[in-house]
């Protein structure tokens, strides 16, 4: 594979665009986005621009290319962020443009169903950048995690390499955005355990490839933007869960299937994202939150234990919908050091 692009960054006092590929949710929690929106102008020195369907719920696949479109062709835009995630962005896919979007190539954050353009960017030559989203990382109660806008502000607007660190403590558990007092205060945290290394005897450099499971696995069942298993030949893959906390059973049965398919084992190396462990749905204490993480690791070493047995894998990196988040670039280069035990990305 040959290097991707990275896009121009943007600079302080420039304009980005704030879009909603999935679901219009800024227009029913207000809340979180408008803090997210005030600290990307207050905080990131940035103008903002948003788009017909930024705060539109039930927009049609088409009118949600369309916004997109219009945020990267548009000279002025810098760069391209996404409000939130969803469910449904893989109907966008057969609307967008392919050359429009290579022929203004744009630095664009998101993550959980945004993985959908995530890919289609990496496809289209485009480094893109999983992670930060608006209402989330950025509208997060009471402040940024410290972690997470440095993460965020170095992919954001600097170039080169940037070393992931471990967080002392994460959290998972959320409060309601409608509350006007969720915003009072910052979210509860716990202990992190540090990262679990697993055949960390080795380093490896590549590519990156992958974002969110459960939305790789609707991509792998539609067969859309997952090339030939033999493309991915020694880059890192990447993967993490959401907050619809999937059950280590069906983890292990989309990764048997990545297997089967001849795709786990191109990967010399994996960064497992730490497990959200706690939904509105799922109000797991600490021993069930502490079963359900171990669980879902011990189904991925299942997998590839069978499928990929040389792979390295680093488990419970902060890459995902826990809390601290770290920007990884999709596409870009990633050094994945054991026997230093080190992460390092290149924005």
């Amino acid at each position: 594979m040959t290097d991707l692009l990275y896009p121009a960054k943007p600079r302080p006092g420039d304009l980005v665009a704030v879009v909603s590929p999935s679901a219009g949710l800024p227009g029913l929690f207000p809340m979180p986005y408008e803090l997210g929106l005030r600290r990307l102008r207050e905080e990131f020195g940035l103008r903002v621009r948003e788009y017909p369907t930024t705060r539109t719920m039930g927009a049609t696949p088409r009118e949600r290319a369309a916004d997109l479109h219009a945020a990267f062709a548009d000279p002025e835009v810098k760069a391209v962020i996404a409000s939130i995630g969803g469910d449904d962005q893989i109907t966008v896919l057969p609307h967008l443009d392919r050359e429009l979007l290579r022929a203004h190539p744009k630095p664009f954050f998101g993550y959980s169903d945004n993985t959908n353009l995530l890919l289609f960017l990496r496809n289209a030559g485009i480094v893109a950048y999983h992670g930060g989203s608006v209402m989330v990382e950025l509208g997060r109660p009471g402040a940024m995690h410290p972690l997470t806008e440095d993460s965020l502000r170095a992919a954001l607007f600097t170039s080169g390499e940037y070393e992931l660190t471990a967080p002392a403590t994460y959290g998972d558990v959320n409060r309601p955005w409608e509350d006007p007092s969720t915003f009072d205060s910052e979210p509860e945290s716990e202990p992190a355990d540090g990262w679990f290394w697993h055949n960390g005897d080795r380093v490896v450099e590549g590519a990156s490839w992958g974002g969110n499971l459960e939305i790789v696995s609707w991509l792998l069942m539609a067969d859309r933007e997952v090339g030939p298993a033999d493309a991915y030949a020694g880059q890192v893959l990447f993967l993490e869960t959401s907050e619809d906390m999937p059950r280590a059973q069906d983890v292990h049965w989309i990764l048997r299937s990545m297997g089967e398919r001849g795709l786990l084992r191109q990967f010399p190396a994996l960064l497992m994202g730490r497990a959200k462990s706690w939904s509105f749905e799922n109000r797991f204490g600490a021993e069930e939150k502490e079963r359900y993480r171990k669980q879902q690791r011990e189904a991925v070493l299942r997998a590839l234990q069978v499928y990929a047995p040389d792979t390295m894998a680093v488990f419970d990196v902060d890459l995902g919908h826990t809390d601290p988040q770290l920007v990884i670039p999709v596409g870009g280069r990633i050094r994945v050091d054991g026997p230093a035990r080190r992460i390092v990305v290149t924005y």
